[in-house]
């Protein structure tokens, strides 16, 4: 399957999202539901319209900006060394698009299902295939741990990727664990990933001040 294969399936799902807005429309009423708390209990609404096509016209633009991505990005070489998983994350991510849409439109349609697992559990399944993105993703300027430190260094952007690479596949995971702590489930989400972004941050900037005082120690040996 070549990247023109998997951006279609990416488009199905935006497409998707748009067919069920028009399918939903008359059966739903003036107002939906669009926002829950942390044990699943509706607190907010938005105009059905707004609603409707608020997502599928929100997952279009990024998929247009993710098509972009590798052509615009001045190291575009690298982003094709890792292409095949960079187009399955547009998938991904376009595929959890539609699920919060389509959830969204079902809940309002009467079907009666705890809309805060829904969430976690797509959650869980972007965050862990983020992990295996950033596994296998090289320097760049739009995907990945994007700090001064890695940009700076070869080096550190392996190593802190591989770090974030495991710390969000934690997460995705420790976020289904959550599902068996009722109304503190959304914790097991938000805590870990405030973790992870704060732990990468840092350990780039660790490394990147280790390697380079390094690199001057061994500097100033040989003069």
């Amino acid at each position: 399957m070549n990247t023109i294969h998997r951006f279609t399936l990416a488009v199905g799902f935006v497409v998707l999202s748009g067919v069920l807005s028009l399918l939903a429309a008359p059966s739903l009423p003036a107002e939906l539901i669009t926002n829950w708390n942390a044990a699943g209990e509706p607190n907010g609404t938005m105009p059905k319209l707004l609603v409707l096509w608020l997502f599928p016209g929100l997952a279009a633009g990024i998929l247009v900006v993710f098509a972009l991505i590798p052509r615009i990005d001045p190291l575009r070489e690298n982003i094709a060394e890792f292409r095949a998983y960079y187009d399955w994350f547009v998938v991904i991510f376009t595929g959890y698009m539609f699920s919060v849409h389509a959830g969204t439109v079902a809940f309002n349609l009467g079907y009666e299902f705890d809309f805060t697992v829904l969430i976690l559990i797509a959650m869980a399944g972007l965050f862990y295939y983020v992990g295996v993105l950033l596994t296998h993703a090289e320097q760049n300027w739009f995907v990945g741990i994007r700090t001064p430190w890695t940009l700076s260094n070869e080096e550190v952007w392996e190593r802190t990727h591989a770090l974030g690479g495991r710390l969000f596949k934690l997460t995705a995971v420790l976020t289904l664990i959550g599902l068996l702590f009722g109304d503190d489930a959304l914790y097991f989400l938000l805590v870990p990933t405030l973790l992870t972004v704060g732990l990468t941050i840092v350990y780039s900037y660790y490394l990147y001040e280790r390697i380079e005082r390094g690199s001057d120690t061994a500097s100033g040996s040989n003069i």
